[in-house]
């Protein structure tokens, strides 16, 4: 019999020039980069320009694409119009996926699977994804959606938009951080997804909104939602104990911790803690944060010889809470950081395209005759 991969565990589907990843040593190394070096020095444009062009922008070219974001940051009149309409029925996952299908529809170019058209399709879709979730949350909460600033990178402008008020600098510089930390991840379920999407020759908007529908799912970009709901339903440290018992008690695991790749603590898990620290020093929420070392701590010494740490996810539910990022934004905004990897992704798709046609071993029935139905028993 052959083997069967389950879930593709183990399975290279593609050669990729844009993130290596090495579980057991818990390195994440985009385009030859080491994440620590990447977030202590480069931005969220950088890393963009990076994984789009396989190297690091010179000054008039990080000048180029930081103009090209702000001149594509503004929504078109269908787009509000449809944030007008669906933010009382539809939550924010939904909204973009429906967002990004529509700005495929009314793009003229989106058809065109050129290098160049798809490069300025990803600045777009990079921009123009984060003022849709502000425009959003804003509407939700019964306020007017707030213009993008020009004189403001991407990150800060998308704090800016989402709370009326310019961000400080250590919140500029976490929420940057943190964009680099989810802006690419290898082959993971929802790039799979795009790449799927794109290897029909579909645009580039569809193969997002796949990617989008997929990063939805719980056991993905919903990780950092329920870590929050966790922290949310333990609110104090002598509850960890018997919620995290009754937790595994159910069977059910403690999300963001553990990772299908990573045998050891996530570098990206390191960064954010490390960050949670410093935004913790002046947060009112900082119990979030003080909670979740508290619960790491304890399933460390709960979980002692088995290869489950805290994830990216992990430390990103209390970072966001502390910056006051509503949890339900979650997983839109690795969504508006994915946004660059997935596109990254989907240009070397493209550039050396093949249909993506797995087999399936078939186990069911054989040679049976067909009975019309009036002989047929009852069932």
């Amino acid at each position: 019999m052959p083997d069967i991969a389950r879930g593709l565990e183990g399975i290279n589907v593609t050669a990729t020039k844009l993130c290596r990843i090495d579980g057991v040593k818990g390195e994440l190394v985009y385009s030859g980069y080491n994440i620590y070096d990447l977030a202590e020095h480069s931005t969220f444009e950088e890393v963009a320009f990076l994984l789009w062009n396989q190297r690091l922008p010179g000054k008039t070219e990080l000048a180029e694409l930081n103009g090209r974001l702000v001149s594509e940051r503004g929504l078109d009149d269908v787009i509000a119009r449809l944030l007008g309409e669906l933010w009382p029925h539809v939550r924010p996952m939904r909204t973009l996926e429906i967002a990004v299908e529509v700005l495929g529809a009314i793009d003229p170019q989106s058809s065109d699977l050129t290098q160049a058209q798809l490069k300025l399709t990803a600045a777009r879709l990079t921009a123009k994804m984060a003022t849709v979730i502000a425009a959003y949350d804003r509407l939700r909460n019964g306020k007017q959606p707030l213009s993008p600033r020009d004189d403001l990178g991407h990150a800060a402008n998308f704090l800016y938009m989402l709370t009326g008020t310019e961000p400080t600098d250590l919140a500029k510089r976490v929420f940057d951080v943190a964009l680099i930390l989810h802006a690419e991840h290898e082959m993971n379920a929802s790039t799979f997804s795009a790449m799927v999407t794109g290897s029909t020759l579909s645009d580039m908007y569809s193969a997002i909104a796949s990617a989008i529908g997929t990063l939805k799912g719980p056991l993905h970009g919903g990780a950092n939602e329920a870590v929050y709901k966790v922290l949310d339903a333990i609110k104090d440290e002598q509850n960890i104990a018997p919620y995290v018992e009754a937790l595994l008690g159910r069977g059910e695991r403690v999300m963001g911790i553990g990772h299908r790749i990573y045998k050891t603590t996530d570098p990206r898990a390191v960064i954010l803690e490390r960050l949670g620290n410093e935004v913790a020093e002046t947060s009112p929420d900082r119990w979030y944060f003080d909670l979740s070392l508290k619960l790491r701590d304890y399933l460390g010494r709960k979980l002692e010889g088995k290869p489950l740490y805290p994830n990216v996810d992990f430390f990103s539910a209390s970072v966001y809470r502390m910056l006051g990022i509503p949890s339900d934004l979650y997983t839109p905004i690795f969504a508006l950081a994915r946004i660059t990897g997935w596109t990254a992704h989907l240009l070397e798709q493209y550039a050396d395209n093949r249909l993506v046609r797995p087999n399936a071993l078939y186990e069911g029935a054989e040679n049976r005759q067909y009975t019309p139905i009036a002989q047929r028993s009852a069932v």
